[in-house]
């Protein structure tokens, strides 16, 4: 039987069944609360400590519920709880400049009807060089065009065989579809998150009638041809000395494939690889990290941390750091029901202070590099270490009821402790894993648009694409623009493999 409630479906309307619901919900447990010290006190006893901490579970998980329903999703905060500052003054409201749109002009004449003064009655002439200008931005309309190509043959007087000259360069033999267009459906995938079905309406809106099956051969065939680049950028994340790894669920839409696999993901600070498996093991992590020997930064995700222990001898494969932005999440969460974490949270602000004015020295080689290297471990020891040391020390002073959601967060942090403090003794290690985080946002957007993939194939050409596209992005290159280069050095000589250029 389906309930009043579940037939709801105008937003404002649920909104308001809910705040009802929590309001009866609060209401029934104050009066259970008071129940339960009636019967204590005829007993003589308090009331029993098990359902006290029963009451204040239930109580966390109904203002949790409403908080992923109905509450914002940012973690900002205000820097105090004073007056706020006043706005800068505003230069003006004029038009926003639009450097980089190429400009047409326009000429604006009278007919010649109209070449006539309105007080006298002469005929009115140009006046050269003095006009009245204006701007307006508008969009030019896309279209698809068929190329003809005409090779001309030639032939000698001597009847040898003819000569005919080369054509374009082709992404498949004998194939309709140029680059450009396969790489133009490329990039509304994977970077702009049309799903194929919505470009074939978007296509036939400007007469190109295709079918979503064309369309996905043609991406097919590029992801062919750049494989060697995308191996090629694996290859270069994993030489870095940092990598930050993350993974979030991705949709198999086959059946009898299992309806969710993993999207996996490997960052360095000027690139990104990602994978998708159809398991979130610590098999999978292995396969993931391979024999990788630097430094990992990660979430406290179990299979990490196992594989790390994984080395020979009992040698760490790899040190393992974790994110204290997830530590600062937790006690956000918590605040609600526990006023303390507020200075959990301004401690940990005081790291970041710290690191808002270190060098980054991923950008930088040689003595520079060492230098800043040296540099970073000093400030850190200096100003980190007794930041740190007074979190732990406000961690031992706290208790909170069991299970309660403080109590967990400080079992989080406290539970990875060493791994949070490795950045005070290696400088190559940042304070959190968000680096990662926004580059696998964009398969998170992906998978919402076009809702997973129909195929292994599918999840091998994705995860190609969208390392290839966020990389050059990081980098300062046009996607589209990489894609075309690499694709044609691929087709010029099979095997090449194209990296993005980084831009100043």
């Amino acid at each position: 039987m389906v309930s009043t409630v579940e037939k709801l479906d105008d937003p404002a309307l649920v909104k308001q069944a809910a705040l009802l619901l929590e309001k009866e919900n609060a209401r029934l447990h104050a009066r259970l609360q008071e129940l339960i010290a009636e019967n204590a006190k005829l007993k003589g006893n308090d009331a029993p400590k098990q359902l006290q901490l029963e009451i204040v579970r239930l109580q966390e998980q109904m203002a949790t519920l409403r908080q992923a329903m109905f509450g914002a999703s940012s973690e900002k905060r205000k820097a105090s709880a004073e007056l706020p500052a006043p706005r800068p003054p505003r230069n003006g409201h004029g038009p926003r400049q639009q450097t980089e749109l190429p400009v047409e002009e326009h000429a604006h004449e009278l007919v010649e009807a109209d070449r006539v003064c309105p007080d006298c009655g002469a005929v009115l002439a140009e006046w050269e060089g003095q006009t009245e200008d204006s701007e307006e931005i508008t969009v030019v309309e896309r279209h698809f065009i068929v190329r003809k190509h005409r090779r001309k043959k030639y032939r000698c007087k001597h009847g040898c065989a003819p000569v005919t000259a080369p054509g374009p360069l082709k992404l498949v033999e004998g194939g309709r579809y140029s680059v450009e267009f396969a790489v133009y459906v490329a990039i509304a995938k994977y970077l702009y998150h049309l799903p194929l079905e919505r470009q074939v309406k978007m296509y036939l809106a400007n007469s190109l009638v295709v079918d979503s099956q064309t369309l996905w051969d043609q991406i097919e065939a590029l992801a062919k041809h750049l494989e060697p680049s995308y191996q090629a950028l694996r290859d270069e994340v994993f030489a870095s000395p940092l990598i930050h790894a993350d993974e979030t669920y991705w949709l198999m839409l086959s059946k009898g494939a299992g309806k969710k696999w993993y999207a996996w993901t490997v960052a360095s600070p000027s690139a990104v690889y990602h994978r998708i498996f159809d398991s979130r093991s610590t098999a999978t992590a292995r396969e993931v990290l391979g024999d990788y020997h630097g430094n990992v930064v990660a979430d406290g995700y179990e299979p990490y941390q196992t594989v790390a222990r994984a080395g020979p001898d009992g040698v760490p494969r790899y040190t393992l750091a974790f994110c204290w932005a997830h530590v600062r999440r937790k006690y956000v969460k918590a605040e609600p029901f526990a006023p303390t974490c507020a200075e959990a949270i301004a401690l940990i602000g005081k790291l970041y202070e710290v690191e808002r004015n270190l060098p980054n020295p991923h950008t930088l080689t040689g003595a520079e590099q060492e230098s800043a290297l040296a540099h970073i471990l000093a400030v850190r020891r200096e100003r980190s270490a007794p930041v740190v040391e007074e979190i732990k020390a406000w961690a031992g002073r706290q208790q909170g009821l069991p299970e309660s959601t403080f109590r967990k967060a400080i079992k989080y942090m406290l539970d990875l402790w060493h791994g949070l403090t490795v950045f005070l003794e290696n400088p190559w290690v940042p304070l959190d894993n968000n680096l990662v985080e926004r580059q696998i946002r964009p398969l998170v957007v992906g998978r919402k648009n076009h809702y997973g993939s129909k195929s292994k194939r599918g999840t091998e050409v994705a995860a190609l694409f969208y390392s290839m596209i966020e990389t050059a992005q990081m980098r300062g290159e046009d996607p589209a623009v990489y894609l075309q280069r690499a694709v044609m050095a691929a087709i010029t000589t099979p095997g090449t493999s194209t990296l993005p250029t980084t831009t100043e």
